[in-house]
């Protein structure tokens, strides 16, 4: 990728005067509001993070826990906070696991998602996750085959990172605006895979899967959530996430069943059993975040902040009912329809969402089957650049500058 590139990428961001690296979580303190307690001791922590967890006091038979990723510049309470996890964890009766970044691993707390020694089975940030799985199935006495994990950002490319490393320990994930497993591993893949998303055959992008750990199936079910306008993470990303497991599960490329949810479209395909086992959905209009909304039982979860978008939809909420957590019954599948791409347009009123979007910027070094139509080109504004400036932060930016 050219530095041009790197340079017209980072233009798309807003300087981040005054920002926290928490949004409006550093005036909601998200910390007062959230049940999420820190547990140290957890295992040899290769990764160096931090873990936290909220057990709530009435865990059904089940005893399932949802490990839950944060995004760039957040924390594990801030996330918990806005998205609602926590919530739905007391609703249900389920245990909640939060891992943590630090910004010692990474200036800007994003999971190192396409770092080697961080994807690897046994190795980094992968494993420290493992271990904090361990530590609370250990604990709370919980079901090791009803173990799911879900993430936004770079917590959703680390989602697939730990589907892919550690299949026989997720019976589920669910990813949010994240990109496949095995597609980088440094820092400019990165950066061409959050914004060209390039087409991979479905074999391929499955062997990436097959080859991380020398499990042979059952193979978790993944649910993918993208908003159709992202331009941080292009929304291509999500086709080849789906591509990837559709392929290990040995699945047709159209969907079995197409419909809308709360207004936006959703495909899905399940197994010989008649169980879903991939499903996808695209936020029609949305921006780099994870959609809120009313649930299906019209109650609210998580609140509005930075990177977490109004959409008319709780993804937190029909993820958990992915994960078979919620006391809502999953229909039958529908029958089937011919596949047809749901359409997608980016509006003007989500260029604001996309302006004030800075994930990419916070994605530093140490750091639907849809076809998304490319963007239409902006028009250049009339100004001088500072193109000193603005080289010295895409320098920065990548990791190569202080």
């Amino acid at each position: 990728m050219s530095l041009a590139k790197n340079v017209e990428f980072l233009r798309h961001f807003p300087k981040l005067n005054g920002f926290n690296g928490l949004g409006i979580y550093g005036r909601s303190t998200p910390e007062a509001q959230s049940p999420l307690a820190e547990i140290t001791g957890f295992g040899t922590d290769p990764g160096a993070l931090k873990m936290f967890a909220y057990v709530p006091e009435q865990l059904l038979p089940a005893r399932a826990l949802v490990v839950v990723l944060h995004g760039c510049g957040q924390t594990a309470t801030g996330y918990d906070f806005g998205t609602g996890w926590s919530t739905l964890a007391k609703r249900y009766g389920f245990a909640l696991l939060m891992p943590e970044q630090q910004a010692a691993n990474n200036a800007n707390t994003c999971f190192n998602w396409f770092n080697p020694g961080d994807i690897a089975r046994g190795r980094g940030e992968a494993a420290s996750i493992r271990q904090m799985v361990a530590r609370m199935v250990a604990d709370h006495k919980l079901d090791s085959r009803r173990i799911y994990v879900t993430g936004l950002s770079a917590g959703g490319a680390m989602t697939s990172v730990m589907l892919a490393t550690y299949p026989e320990v997720f019976a589920g994930g669910a990813i949010i605006a994240g990109l496949p497993f095995g597609i980088a591993s440094n820092v400019r893949e990165a950066l061409a895979g959050m914004m060209q998303s390039t087409s991979r055959p479905a074999g391929k992008l499955g062997d990436l899967v097959r080859k991380a750990s020398k499990h042979k199936g059952p193979w978790p079910k993944v649910s993918v959530w993208h908003g159709s306008a992202d331009r941080t993470v292009n929304p291509g990303n999500a086709n080849e996430i789906i591509k990837q497991w559709l392929d290990v599960h040995g699945l047709p490329a159209a969907p079995m069943s197409i419909g809308d949810v709360d207004g936006h479209p959703r495909e899905v395909w399940w197994n010989a059993d008649g169980e879903t086992v991939v499903e996808s959905y695209t936020i029609t209009d949305m921006a780099h975040g994870t959609p809120l909304g009313l649930s299906g039982n019209e109650e609210r979860y998580g609140a509005e902040g930075a990177f977490l978008i109004e959409a008319g939809i709780s993804s937190s909420y029909h993820i958990a009912n992915f994960f078979g957590l919620t006391e809502r019954v999953s229909p039958a599948p529908e029958v089937a329809k011919p596949a047809q791409a749901p359409k997608v347009v980016a509006s003007a009123a989500t260029e604001s969402l996309q302006s004030s979007d800075l994930a990419a910027r916070l994605w530093s070094r140490s750091h639907k089957p849809v076809r998304q139509p490319k963007p239409a080109p902006r028009e250049p504004k009339r100004r001088g650049i500072d193109v000193s400036g603005v080289i010295t932060r895409a320098l920065t930016a990548a990791g190569l500058m202080k």
